[in-house]
């Protein structure tokens, strides 16, 4: 049996999917588990397509000191175990900087040039290089996938990428990226099947979770982004500011004496929910809270979410459709009917039972724009560009469509 895996590495975790590729080309999903906390509690859980548990083991910490030995024991469980050899591995990369629109099949050039952009991405961009490197020195024959969260966000007009700066600086990779890209590339090319009647229209798509984003498809395409440079632009999120005043980093390093690194550990893990709460990064908290702190910042999403589709219904020139996507919007009924309340504008209005019930469509009738509910499945957008990019042959930076 053929199988792809794919794999989601951060700095203290390692997310992985298998999924075997059917006689028709269609990829089914066999097995999913997690190693976490690397360093600190290591700890291997999975389970099959049913639910199933298969695995939870917990290890010592000196047996699971990095991102490259996590690996190891989840690849090696897999192997041994479950007898699964992969044709093939797909990995979700943060960062793929200006010149990668699509997959691309890795080598240690590829590597390499791809950590040129950790500094865009700190949270991200050498955690998810990191079983990369490790694989291509045990298995260098294994074929391997990189998929970017910014690749899909590069059908976007000039004017929408340009900052108002020197152009020589854009020249060298200072632009507008956009990020979450395999989560809107799913949302995409699934509301064909769902909501065939707004596929090709205008359409906002809200990834809601602790990092949040929205954006503005046109056509299926991504056309605008709450996220800029980084990560950090747009919406607040769990632990990051979302959109600031420059002036506001400049405060902190003239007034507050931070470095630069300093301000980039705070601006990441600080702030958002979680700094302006002073409860928690995680909104289930922040709703069970009585503090005032609490519903601030719960105050304070709502809003910043209600703006920023404000500025993408100006990008689209009107509205068809409004996704919710995500932890948060895949969950919360209450954040989700918020949301809506700031939409009212528009003429959208929500079916209240609908909404409590986790429904496909929430909006009420009577609604001027129609209001879904669609979860996310970035693993299945990176194992689909994997198994086309193999169909595909060698070709180093295959058409982003290729994987449809």
């Amino acid at each position: 049996m053929d199988t792809i895996l794919v794999v989601n590495a951060g700095s203290s975790s390692i997310k992985f999917q298998v999924y075997s590729v059917e006689g028709d080309g269609k990829l089914r999903p066999r097995f999913k588990g997690e190693m976490d906390g690397i360093g600190s509690r290591p700890r291997l859980r999975a389970s099959g397509a049913g639910g199933a548990l298969l695995a939870n083991r917990v290890y010592p910490s000196e047996a699971v000191p990095d991102v490259p030995a996590a690996m190891e024991i989840a690849g090696g469980w897999l192997r041994d175990e479950l007898r699964i050899h992969p044709i093939a591995i797909g990995h979700r990369i943060v960062h793929g900087g200006p010149e990668h629109s699509g997959p691309v099949l890795i080598d240690h050039d590829v590597v390499a040039r791809l950590e040129r952009f950790a500094a865009l991405a700190p949270l991200h961009q050498l955690h998810n290089l990191a079983p990369i490197r490790s694989i291509l020195a045990i298995f260098p024959a294994l074929p391997q996938v990189a998929c970017f969260d910014t690749a899909f966000h590069r059908t976007h007009a000039a004017v929408a990428d340009h900052y108002a700066i020197p152009r020589r600086l854009y020249a060298e990779g200072v632009r507008r990226y956009g990020f979450h890209g395999l989560t809107y590339e799913y949302i995409a090319k699934t509301l064909p099947r769902i909501a065939p009647k707004i596929a090709t229209g205008r359409v906002i798509v809200a990834r809601l979770g602790s990092e949040t984003s929205m954006c503005a498809l046109s056509g299926g395409r991504s056309i605008e982004s709450t996220m800029g440079f980084t990560a950090l632009d747009g919406l607040p999120m769990g632990s990051r500011s979302g959109q600031l005043d420059p002036g506001v980093v400049l405060y902190l390093i003239s007034e507050k004496g931070m470095s630069a690194s300093k301000v980039q550990d705070y601006l990441h893990g600080q702030c958002g929910l979680k700094g302006l709460s002073g409860v928690s990064s995680d909104m289930r908290e922040l709703e069970m809270s009585e503090d005032t702190s609490a519903k601030l910042a719960i105050d304070h999403f709502v809003y910043r979410i209600g703006l920023n589709a404000g500025m993408l219904v100006a990008a689209l020139q009107g509205l068809d459709a409004f996704v919710f996507t995500a932890g948060i919007g895949e969950n919360s009924a209450s954040i989700r009917a918020r949301v809506v309340e700031q939409l009212a504008w528009l003429g959208v209005k929500l079916d209240a039972a609908e909404n409590t019930r986790h429904s496909r469509l929430i909006s009420s009738p009577a609604s001027l724009i129609p209001v879904y509910v669609v979860p996310s499945n970035e693993e299945l957008m990176i194992a689909r560009h994997t198994l086309a990019l193999l169909m595909d042959g060698n070709s180093k930076n295959p058409r982003q469509e290729s994987a449809s």
